[in-house]
């Protein structure tokens, strides 16, 4: 068994990926943990598998008949190596020089180990916070999020509270969920509360996940101390307007779509 198995979704993002993965053979230089990276390739097509082939043998490389989407993805990766502790990542992001991060997030797991899920805090490119935190969402977060109506004082107040601005930043405490960009999770909490609903093709999937940690009574907490960074790319949020982003991307169409499926799921239990 490994100490810490990292699962990576590709989809067209060969090149981050090996960036990704060069930051972690620094990261992890005269560690004696053992892990296990395991890439899961939506777009076989991309090159990524030559990319590991030739700079990567060891990681453990899934390739996919088609997208079949981030959730379902990251389950066929989480499925496919026993491990004690399961680092769910994006491939957009990147360790920090001598930050001994793999280190550190497994250090504080063996000291705490009534808590099911940690995430490091995630910092933009050029080294500002990103709010990678939240509170569960309430039926109107998508729309106000979407929308001008999240500009106005009554309901920018509760976009702020949603996005946790009046949060410390600066602590480590327990949040109701943390993105799925950096999701390091205790393997025998994740195999009891069950992997990702691979009915959410990509988008609330985590947060999904999260709620059902919490119901099973495994906290999630976010770790102030512990930073990577994260080149978000908000690829659902590229086109202004929600109308015209419905229209124009189809991103924003899956958001909207994942949006209506978590809802239905957990109905009457949205705050």
């Amino acid at each position: 068994m490994f100490d810490i198995a990292i699962t990576i979704v590709n989809y067209k993002m060969t090149e981050d990926i090996r960036q990704l993965l060069e930051s972690l053979k620094n990261d992890l230089y005269g560690s004696f943990l053992k892990v296990q990276v395991v890439v899961v390739d939506n777009t076989p097509q991309d090159g990524c598998w030559l990319m590991l082939k030739n700079n990567f043998p060891e990681v453990k490389y899934l390739p996919q008949d088609f997208n079949v989407g981030f959730g379902k993805a990251q389950n066929v990766g989480l499925r496919s190596v026993e491990a004690k502790y399961y680092f769910i990542l994006n491939p957009d992001v990147n360790f920090p020089t001598g930050e001994k991060v793999m280190q550190r997030l497994y250090d504080f797991m063996e000291s705490n180990p009534k808590i099911g899920m940690i995430a490091p805090k995630l910092l933009n490119s050029d080294g500002t916070l990103q709010h990678s935190c939240y509170r569960f969402p309430n039926s109107l977060i998508p729309l106000l999020r979407r929308s001008s109506l999240g500009e106005k004082p009554k309901y920018k107040k509760m976009v702020d509270h949603y996005l946790m601005k009046d949060f410390d930043h600066k602590r480590t405490q327990p949040v109701d969920w943390v993105m799925g960009s950096a999701m390091f999770c205790r393997g025998t909490a994740l195999k009891e509360v069950g992997m990702f609903d691979d009915r959410f093709f990509m988008y609330f999937e985590d947060c999904d996940l999260c709620r059902r940690f919490w119901e099973a009574h495994y906290p999630v907490y976010y770790v102030y101390d512990i930073k990577i960074m994260h080149r978000h790319g908000k690829g659902s949020a590229q086109v202004p307007g929600i109308f015209g982003s419905i229209i124009k991307n189809p991103l924003t169409r899956v958001h909207i779509f994942s949006w209506l499926k978590y809802w239905w799921k957990w109905r009457g239990q949205t705050t």
